[in-house]
């Protein structure tokens, strides 16, 4: 598609080479293929954390759809079908339901499990970052990642629910954050996010592969030890 020149200036002057829409257009176009693109190769630090946000927009969007919640994300663009962004998504997906079948209530109520307000920024992202800091305490592994996602999209419906949906801008925040101090690293020596496709072992739905074992011997009680860790002190 060509450009869409203005009208011809009388006194000579060029016309814009193109209108403010189409080059919004461009620019969203050039940033979504460059997080495409890092998944080809050995990506940076800057582009993992880019690429973490952008998979923790669409795996919120989905727990949010599930539980019947409308958010509204104005730079969330739905990944290409077929692409490598939609593939780690949907395996991410898949993986937090086997964590959450076998433990629903852990990731369900979050806020409330923690006893905190959903009224203050503050309160809800260090809370995100005192559980995320709990669950990656002993270690790096696919199985807490996946967990630290379901915290994310725990805490984000139970914002949305309390009509706070502007909060789940700042925990997709928080998240890059968080993966920028302590997961990057890890990422990019295993290649990068493509990494957790490794841990799709089985089409069986039944079946539990060994990385769920390494999730819940770390996660299985960190809310409650959270919930302390928050705890103001008396």
């Amino acid at each position: 598609m060509g450009d869409v020149a203005g009208p011809a200036d009388p006194g000579g002057a060029a016309p814009p080479a193109r209108v403010p829409a189409m080059e919004v257009l461009r620019r969203s176009s050039v940033f979504a293929a460059e997080i495409m693109d890092a998944f080809d190769r050995s990506p940076t630090d800057k582009e993992l954390v880019a690429q973490a946000k952008a998979l923790g927009r669409e795996f919120v969007h989905a727990r949010l759809l599930r539980a019947g919640l409308a958010w509204s994300a104005p730079e969330r663009a739905a990944p290409a079908p077929g692409g490598r962004l939609a593939e780690v998504c949907a395996v991410l997906l898949r993986l937090g339901d086997e964590l959450e079948l076998i433990r629903p209530s852990v990731y369900r109520n979050v806020a409330r499990q923690l006893n905190i307000s959903l009224q203050s920024e503050t309160v809800v992202t260090d809370a995100f970052l005192a559980v995320s800091a709990q669950i990656f305490s002993a270690g790096i592994t696919w199985g807490k990642v996946v967990s630290l996602y379901l915290v994310a999209a725990g805490l984000a419906v139970d914002c949305v629910r309390q009509a706070q949906p502007a909060m789940v801008h700042a925990l997709v925040d928080c998240l890059g954050e968080f993966v920028r101090k302590t997961l990057a690293t890890w990422l990019r020596r295993r290649g990068g996010w493509t990494d957790v496709l490794k841990c799709v072992v089985s089409t069986d739905p039944g079946y539990r592969s060994h990385w769920l074992v390494a999730a819940f011997c770390s996660v299985g009680r960190f809310l409650k030890a959270a919930f302390f860790m928050l705890l103001p002190e008396r």
